[in-house]
């Protein structure tokens, strides 16, 4: 197992360095002059030169990449362009925003894609009702789902805030009320997503020798299905809750902008439209960072869940 982990750390590192590369090179280079796109088309050759001089861009590709990534390294991700704040206090108030919205979503979707197809008392009676809110989830997008929550439980029943975020110091329970909306929104798709990829798995399982041995033990559907299915079942799930955390990052950028959340979507959305190169930077970086760890953590839940994977011989 230990092998395992270094190997897939080693793996992390290369392809952060190699991503990182690639986005600090299409960021500065084909989306254009940076110092064009932030004064204008219409700005003079002489503005120009002086923001290249200002900000370095009149430095070869290779010694700006170099400069930005010691940089990003030792924790200083420079300072944005528009407000002149640092890149990365700015990205640290909005970190955990996102984070709790995201792993609220994953861990609402993985629990309700496991327990609404594992549980033998309710599978076939809800099996219907299931598939469509999976239907559901899948289909609509993220924006529509989201306003109609908003239109239902905030405008019609008075229930829940229609936007806006209260931190954890300003009350539990307010906190928690700003958070079901969101994520719920963000939580649909990937419930259907996993839930198909669950079902799928698991019905292959339940096919198998080892769970009739199971049944003819006598052991009840229960623990067959918690206890010996389930496990086995959950295995391409952990590994599409890694490959999902981009996509989960992209719907974060729409929910965060319909419930007016303080989070690193807004914040990259808003560095996009100020052409603000320091913080999209940073940010897509965070993202790749995010991904590929993500990835790691899959890796290696893989390997706890199923013992093949971690003692190989």
């Amino acid at each position: 197992m230990l092998r395992l982990i270094v190997r897939r750390i080693l793996l992390m590192l290369a392809i952060a360095l190699a991503v990182s590369a690639l986005l600090f090179f299409t960021v500065t280079r084909l989306l254009g002059s940076p110092a064009e796109m932030m004064l204008g088309q219409d700005a003079s050759p002489l503005a120009i030169a002086r923001l290249n001089a200002q900000y370095g861009f009149d430095r070869p590709a290779v010694i700006q990449y170099l400069h930005w990534l010691g940089g990003a390294l030792t924790g200083d991700l420079g300072r944005s362009y528009t407000t002149q704040q640092s890149v990365a206090a700015a990205i640290a108030a909005r970190v955990p925003v996102t984070l709790e919205l995201s792993l609220w979503s994953v861990a609402l979707a993985v629990t309700a894609a496991v327990v609404s197809n594992t549980i033998p008392a309710m599978r076939r009676p809800l099996q219907g009702v299931v598939t469509a809110v999976n239907l559901v989830g899948i289909t609509v997008p993220n924006f529509m789902l989201g306003v109609s929550l908003i239109f239902i439980l905030s405008v019609k029943l008075n229930l829940l805030p229609s936007t806006g975020w209260v931190p954890w110091s300003n009350g539990i329970g307010a906190h928690l009320r700003h958070m079901i909306m969101p994520v719920l929104t963000l939580s649909a798709y990937y419930f259907g997503a996993f839930s198909i990829v669950y079902r799928a798995e698991y019905q292959a399982v339940i096919q198998r020798p080892f769970i009739q041995v199971a049944r003819a033990k006598g052991l009840g559907e229960w623990r067959v299905a918690f206890r010996h299915a389930a496990p086995n079942a959950i295995l391409p799930v952990i590994t599409f809750v890694g490959i999902s955390i981009g996509q989960l990052t992209g719907g974060a950028v729409v929910t965060e902008t319909i419930f007016s959340m303080p989070g690193m979507g807004r914040l990259f959305v808003s560095s996009i439209e100020s052409r603000d190169f320091p913080v999209m930077l940073a940010v897509g970086m965070l993202i790749v960072v995010g991904v590929v760890f993500a990835n790691l953590l899959a890796d290696i839940g893989y390997g706890i869940v199923n013992p093949q994977i971690r003692d190989p011989s």
